[in-house]
């Protein structure tokens, strides 16, 4: 089932957020590098999907680095953040 409340972006928006030409954005939803829906003679691009290509997206594994980093910072400066916080 599709999420009636997804943003979606045009293709030609698309392009300019990404810095590349209309033509490289079709290309790339040919080759199925981009996931768009067509709607009419248009294509349309999911936010999720840009964020996916831009690299926003939190991947577990990114996920599991970030929690791993806050592990450590706790278990080496836990008692410094303690006092910080105190004042």
């Amino acid at each position: 089932m599709e999420n009636k409340t997804q943003k979606y972006i045009s293709a030609t928006e698309t392009a300019k957020i990404l810095g590349i030409s209309r033509t490289a954005v079709f290309n790339k939803i040919q080759n199925g590098d981009i996931k768009a829906q067509k709607v009419g003679r248009n294509y349309i691009v999911a936010h999720d999907e840009l964020n996916r290509i831009l690299g926003r997206e939190l991947t577990d594994k990114k996920k599991n680095d970030i929690e791993a980093s806050v592990a450590k910072t706790i278990r080496e400066y836990g008692e410094a953040l303690r006092l910080l916080g105190k004042e």
